[in-house]
């Protein structure tokens, strides 16, 4: 779950309860409740920071298992997908390798 709906919104986990519904298996990673690193303008102003946190979640991600990244944030998506190209088969939703 994005972030910006967990703890800005404070809106509970509707965007897995509707992929779930639609067909979707959910597969959370391990600290899903983390930052990916991507928060405002946190990527520009702290960029090592940043990167790291993204590793982490996507480090995260591929131990989850799941064969893409679904999120409500395309800045999340963004941000994930930035760092993809050298890794497993896991990409953000909507990515592919060219």
């Amino acid at each position: 779950m994005p972030l910006t709906l967990q703890h800005g919104l404070r809106v509970p986990s509707q965007t897995e309860a509707l992929l779930r519904k639609i067909g979707f298996k959910i597969q959370e990673p391990e600290d899903a409740h983390l930052c990916c690193g991507s928060a405002g303008t946190y990527s520009i102003t702290e960029p090592k920071l940043s990167r790291q946190l993204r590793n982490n979640k996507l480090q995260r991600l591929e131990e989850a298992g799941g064969e893409v990244i679904a999120s409500a944030n395309i800045v999340c998506l963004l941000h994930l997908q930035a760092d993809t190209s050298s890794r497993s088969n896991t990409k953000p939703n909507g990515c592919t390798d060219t």
